[in-house]
């Protein structure tokens, strides 16, 4: 049986390594060429299942497993 990542544990390990106003890399399809931001906040569990952070002058959240931190 495959077991589901765990978002909480993926935020925890991105909060500890990753600080708020870190600068990152987003690409909104996979594949495509990434764009660059900053976090505007620490990543947190979005509904219970994806672990997300908010990116400023980008509207609503990304999933963390979308960004590079550079």
């Amino acid at each position: 049986m495959n077991r589901r990542p765990n978002p909480q544990k993926a935020v925890d390990d991105w909060n500890a390594r990753v600080q708020v106003g870190a600068t990152v890399e987003y690409s909104e399809v996979r594949g495509d060429p990434p764009k660059t931001f900053t976090t505007r906040t620490e990543a947190e569990v979005l509904s219970g299942h994806t672990a997300v952070v908010w990116l400023n002058g980008k509207s609503g959240c990304v999933a963390i497993s979308h960004c590079t931190p550079i």
